[in-house]
């Protein structure tokens, strides 16, 4: 007969592993109740810790594409605003065409060309002012590559009497950047190989005969280039001042043709060692009908409508600026004192003020450029945004339906652990002794 065993069960056991259990499920339950409240599959680096890093890349490149938007919003402003008043300094500078071509009127008066120079000076300093006006940020615009605070100076005493205080040129677009500031040296100063303003003044013009000056031209830009090369090193001024003296005039030896001697003086003198230009005088016969060309300058030409007179003297200047064609318009028409100097400072002022618009309208074109090319930068900006922020959501955002349904069977599951605890707790012994 065998002997019976008995053995003693013991129920803390059974209530740590319950108590364990419950504990266990009802951290879950707040992981999950915390990831549906943030929205987030991944709160802290512990919970994935390689899709934590990639969120947080993704992240740093947004805020980084976010801080270069602020930057191209910021020069997106200055160049609007830049181009914006180039539409400005070119209004004004039609109004002033308008001025002059009505100066012009030989129904005028000197004391009446007196007024109209008034006028035009109103507006020259109106373009002035344009030409050195600000951003918001106090910076000018049109301040090239580096600029003083006021990059155009003048007007002054001595040669040139305008001047672009910075570095000419414009400042490279980025991929992600467009520059803060326009070239103002290219948009209002002039240089005679490229741009061939000149203006070009007769000392002397009688009523009694017309005598004035067509359009001077470059004939050759690479020695006119040397020239004012050779002029600014070797003196320390710009393209230098030629003046025309005519000392003969025959129109009788041959009938039909006049010649012309005339002598060329170049002021500062363009040699290494600032002697007088050895300038020979200039003989030319041309017939008597037609323009008198006149040769003999390097680099430039020019013709005479009318019959010169012995004594009168042609004096070509460079116009370093538009400025400087905006001074000289006004001079010469203000002090014209009769028709045909009126004519003639006409002439010259709106060959001169087209240029100037022409180049005013060129750098404004090149604003436009760099508006279009900060929208295509805005454009793929956004585009880059809409990626990285794909790439942080797949990263560590919540599928809400899968999220919301691992809760309800988190949830579940912890209910049932509850009621099983509660039953446990009645397999005391003393509650089946009582």
């Amino acid at each position: 007969m065998s002997t019976p065993s008995f053995a003693r069960l013991g129920s803390a056991n059974t209530y740590d592993n319950a108590r364990n259990n419950l504990m266990t499920r009802q951290t879950a339950l707040s992981n999950l109740q915390e990831h549906l409240t943030s929205g987030k599959r991944v709160n802290t680096a512990s919970d994935d810790p390689t899709a934590a890093a990639q969120a947080e890349r993704a992240l740093t490149r947004i805020n980084r594409i976010q801080a270069d938007q602020r930057a191209l919003d910021a020069q997106k402003n200055s160049i609007t605003q830049a181009e914006s008043t180039l539409g400005d300094v070119n209004d004004a500078l039609q109004n002033i065409r308008e001025l002059v071509v009505n100066a012009g009127s030989g129904v005028h008066t000197s004391a009446e060309r007196s007024i109209i120079a008034g006028q035009l000076k109103g507006l020259r300093d109106q373009v002035f002012a344009l030409a050195n006006r600000k951003d918001t940020n106090g910076q000018p615009l049109f301040g090239a590559l580096a600029s003083a605070l006021t990059p155009f100076v003048g007007p002054q005493a001595t040669a040139p009497d305008y001047t672009f205080k910075g570095l000419p040129g414009q400042t490279a677009s980025s991929e992600v950047a467009i520059p803060f500031t326009l070239d103002g040296d290219s948009a209002f100063m002039h240089q005679p190989a490229r741009d061939a303003v000149f203006n070009a003044s007769v000392s002397t013009i009688p009523t009694t005969r017309t005598l004035t000056t067509d359009n001077v031209v470059v004939t050759n830009t690479a020695t006119v280039g040397a020239t004012a090369a050779a002029a600014t090193t070797a003196t320390g001024v710009p393209y230098p001042t030629y003046s025309i003296a005519f000392t003969a005039v025959d129109t009788t030896t041959t009938p039909g043709t006049t010649t012309l001697t005339y002598s060329i003086t170049e002021t500062p003198p363009v040699t290494p060692l600032g002697a007088p230009a050895p300038f020979a005088p200039v003989t030319i016969s041309y017939p008597s009908t037609t323009a008198a060309p006149i040769t003999g300058i390097p680099g430039l030409s020019f013709s005479v409508t009318g019959t010169p007179a012995v004594g009168d003297t042609i004096t070509i200047d460079a116009q370093p600026s538009i400025f400087s064609v905006l001074d000289d318009a006004i001079q010469n028409i203000g002090s014209a004192s009769n028709n045909n100097a009126a004519a003639q400072a006409v002439s010259q002022a709106l060959h001169n003020i087209d240029i100037g618009m022409s180049r005013i309208s060129a750098v404004r074109g090149q604003a436009g450029d760099l508006l279009n090319r900060a929208d295509r930068i805005t454009d793929n900006q956004g585009k880059r945004s809409i990626q990285l922020e794909d790439d942080r959501s797949r990263a560590e955002d919540l599928d809400m339906i899968k999220g919301i349904s691992d809760f309800q069977n988190q949830q579940t599951g912890y209910q049932a652990a509850l009621q099983s605890y509660a039953q446990v707790q009645k397999l005391s012994l003393f509650n089946y002794i009582s």
